[in-house]
């Protein structure tokens, strides 16, 4: 069973470090994915930073964590993608419910979801 939660929270963590790596080399096709587009140059550089960011970095925790099979590091996924979860709730409140607004919502809670069982599963203290 800890076998595969761990694959479970490493496939988490690769499908998010995927995702970053495609805002890095590719901004404008990765944001038109989440219906986002460019002004400039700018525009480019923030999908790429903030975006890669955000995808690598919590990735990078899950797979640590998949590693290990600590729990510790799973604390950095769970908080980024809680805090999505938020601003998509606060979004849906304040511009409405469209139907395209749930897809992201569902593969962020499943994600939340199978990090969750990591931290239920993983020890505090293994992998040292």
């Amino acid at each position: 069973m800890r076998n595969i939660v761990r694959v479970a929270v490493g496939l988490v963590g690769l499908f998010n470090v995927v995702l970053g790596l495609g805002f890095l080399l590719d901004p404008a096709q990765a944001g038109l994915r989440f219906f986002l587009t460019s002004l400039g140059t700018q525009g480019m550089a923030t999908m790429r930073a903030d975006f890669t960011a955000f995808f690598v970095t919590g990735g990078t925790f899950a797979l640590i964590a998949a590693w290990r099979a600590r729990r510790w590091p799973l604390l950095v996924p769970l908080s980024l993608l809680s805090i999505a979860i938020l601003g998509r709730v606060v979004s849906l409140i304040a511009d409405g419910a469209p139907p395209i607004a749930f897809p992201p919502m569902a593969a962020e809670a499943i994600m939340i979801a199978l990090l969750a069982w990591g931290w239920r599963t993983f020890d505090a203290d293994a992998g040292r």
